[in-house]
C-alpha cells in the first residue's frame, strides 16, 4: 500500500496547503511559486500513474486516492482563481467542471453499489480532461492578476476542459443509462 505511486499521490495532497499558502503570500512572485507547486503536483499525477502501471504497483488504495487527489487540487485551485477572475466568464466553466465532478463521483458510487463500477471506469477522455484542466490552471496561476497572454491561454484551456468535461459526462451517463432506466421509482431517493 505504501509504494512509490501511492506516496506520490499522498505528496500531491500534501502539496495543497503549501500551494494555497504560497498563493496568498504578499510577495510579487507568489503566483509564480504557486504555479510551480501546482505544476509539480500535476506532474506527480502522471508519474504515479505511469509507475503504478509499469511496475505493476496498482493498488485499491491508489485507485481510490489518485482521483481524489486530482479533484481536490483542481477544485482548490479553481476556487482560489475565481477570487481573482471574479466574472461570469470564469465562473461558468468553473461551475461546469466542479459540477461534472460531483455528478460523476455520485454516478460511480451508485454504479459500484450495483456491482457495475467498470461500466463507468475512467476513460481516456477523462484523463485528457484532467490534463487540460491542470495545464489551464498553471497558465492562469502564472498570469497572476494580469490579463495577458498566460491568462488568455488559461481561459482557452479552461473552456476546452469544461467542454471535454461535459462530453465525458455524457459518455459516462450513456454507459450508465441502461441501469438508470431499469431502476424503479421505489429505489430512488
Amino acid at each position: 500500500m505504501w509504494n512509490i505511486p501511492n506516496q506520490l499521490t499522498l505528496l500531491r495532497i500534501g502539496m495543497i496547503p503549501v500551494f494555497v499558502v504560497l498563493y496568498y503570500l504578499p510577495w510579487a512572485w507568489s503566483h509564480i511559486a504557486s504555479a510551480g507547486i501546482f505544476g509539480l503536483a500535476a506532474l506527480t499525477d502522471w508519474v504515479d500513474g505511469y509507475l503504478a502501471r509499469k511496475m505493476g504497483l496498482e493498488t485499491s488504495f491508489g485507485a481510490f486516492l489518485d482521483p481524489v487527489a486530482d479533484k481536490l487540487i483542481v477544485v482548490v485551485a479553481l476556487i482560489i482563481l475565481l477570487e481573482v477572475h471574479s466574472t461570469i466568464w470564469f465562473a461558468l466553466p468553473t461551475l461546469v467542471i466542479i459540477g461534472r465532478e460531483v455528478v460523476i463521483s455520485a454516478l460511480r458510487e451508485w454504479m459500484a453499489e450495483r456491482g457495475l463500477r467498470e461500466e463507468v471506469a475512467v476513460s481516456m477522455l477523462g484523463k485528457v480532461k484532467t490534463w487540460v484542466q491542470m495545464a489551464a490552471i498553471v497558465f492562469l496561476l502564472l498570469a497572476g492578476k494580469e490579463f495577458g497572454g498566460f491568462a488568455i491561454i488559461g481561459y482557452f484551456g479552461l473552456y476546452a476542459s469544461a467542454g471535454i468535461a461535459l462530453g465525458s459526462m455524457v459518455v459516462y451517463l450513456k454507459q450508465a443509462w441502461p441501469e438508470m432506466r431499469g431502476t424503479s421509482s421505489a429505489e430512488t431517493d
